[in-house]
């Protein structure tokens, strides 16, 4: 595994990341506001920051690159409620910054960011965006605190200001045409070889000796906005049309939602953990359902099926499969449209502690977790689609005040562990 450390990268913490399409560039942004570009040097690895503003009046929560072929777009949402397009530009352009006309930054190599476009809708503070698959158009997909899904199109593509609403929706009041449970379906798990009915005995003794691991929450935790998860995720193929994954508040569901021109956006499949199907209320023993706070749809590459990923404040990292009917099938059943089904395949809690951020390779094989116990992990499928931990990067405190993060390929060790750095890991076998 490949290691590089961004040091001071940012005056606060750092709440994102995201590479471009090539690779090459990453932008992030924290707490402080603020957003900066960061381009790799590839003859010996260093990253250079590039570009520096400050981006939003609030903690910038997540940030979102388009695809180039609309040019160099990046879409960054905030606690300010607000969503913000900005496009990098030719320094001596004569173009001046749109909205506020205040938010501009010098980029090294003759560019410079200028804010295009400010989105100010949401009734909450704006928790993740994420743009589309280029074949549909530039258009992105929002979540806020507010429970709202909100997709944005820009109609006038050249010039990034005239951005429309175009769907608008309360993910929580959508009805859901069917849900998913694991209970109907025991699927291989790291221990086992086969799916065997969910009934099975050694399912029950493992989820009762996780339970005991895990202290109980008191009834009415987690009705709080901190305590709720925010985030969407795009399907990356386009003959399924339109169709996103996103969770909004503390319910603990993951809704599978598919966007047309022709009607309301519609619930196609409700992922859905607990055993017993209701996240909405309080169990007798007065444990509440813990939120997902990050969601990844996975590239299918070529599979029958699609791949979901969940990471919840519970520590767990669970992975859904969703196989859509064909309409071919659908129509003999006297109906047009594709009824999706869903199964959990795997379901990890190594991480003993909250799951901020899941993500895919480019693939769609090897899923990365991070968590609040300071590690970063990787899951793979094996033989016979069996899911397993492949490798876990560890950040530990040092008595000298140090920060370590060993790996299995090589250790590195951070000088002050106050200011905010940023871990770039990347499995040789990845690359």
């Amino acid at each position: 595994m490949q290691t590089s450390l961004i040091q001071n990268a940012h005056g606060d913490l750092v709440t994102d990341a995201a590479y471009d399409f090539y690779g090459i560039r990453l932008a992030t942004c924290s707490l402080d506001h603020r957003i900066r570009i960061w381009q790799i040097d590839e003859s010996d690895g260093t990253w250079t920051a590039v570009a520096d503003w400050k981006a939003h009046d609030a903690a910038v929560t997540k940030l979102s690159w388009a695809h180039p072929e609309f040019g160099s777009v990046l879409a960054s949402s905030s606690f300010d409620r607000t969503v913000k397009v900005w496009e990098e530009i030719p320094a001596d352009s004569a173009d001046q910054p749109q909205a506020n006309g205040a938010s501009t930054a010098s980029n090294g190599p003759g560019t410079r960011w200028i804010e295009r476009a400010v989105l100010a809708d949401a009734k909450g503070s704006v928790r993740a965006v994420e743009f589309a698959p280029h074949q549909f158009g530039l258009k992105f997909a929002t979540i806020a605190s507010d429970n709202h899904l909100r997709v944005y199109e820009c109609l006038e593509a050249p010039t990034l200001t005239n951005w429309t609403l175009v769907e608008e929706a309360d993910v929580p009041a959508l009805p859901s045409t069917s849900t998913s449970h694991p209970h109907t379906y025991a699927a291989p798990t790291p221990t086992q070889v086969s799916g065997t009915p969910a009934a099975d005995v050694s399912l029950v003794a493992n989820a009762l000796q996780q339970q005991q691991q895990q202290p109980p929450m008191q009834r009415g935790a987690g009705s709080r906005e901190a305590d709720g998860g925010w985030s969407v995720s795009w399907c990356k193929e386009r003959y399924w049309g339109e169709v996103l994954a996103t969770c909004s508040g503390v319910n603990g569901v993951v809704k599978i939602i598919q966007l047309s021109p022709s009607r309301r956006p519609v619930t196609l499949l409700s992922l859905d953990p607990s055993p017993s199907g209701d996240s909405g209320s309080i169990p007798e023993d007065g444990t509440v359902p813990y939120a997902i706070t990050s969601v990844a749809w996975a590239p299918s590459c070529g599979r029958s099926y699609h791949l979901v990923a969940a990471g919840g404040r519970d520590g767990h990292v669970r992975i859904w499969r969703l196989r859509p009917s064909s309409l071919d099938e659908e129509r003999m059943e006297g109906t047009d449209e594709a009824k999706w089904m869903g199964s959990i395949v795997a379901d990890f809690d190594h991480h003993k502690s909250s799951v901020g951020r899941v993500e895919w390779n480019i693939t769609g094989t090897v899923l990365s977790s991070a968590g609040n116990d300071g590690r970063i992990r990787l899951w793979k499928a094996t033989t016979g689609n069996i899911w397993r931990p492949q490798d876990t990067s560890r950040l530990s405190k040092r008595r000298s005040n140090k920060r370590r993060v060993t790996s299995k390929w090589m250790t590195i060790t951070l000088q002050n562990e106050n200011i905010p750095t940023v871990l770039l890991f990347v499995p040789w076998s990845l690359r």
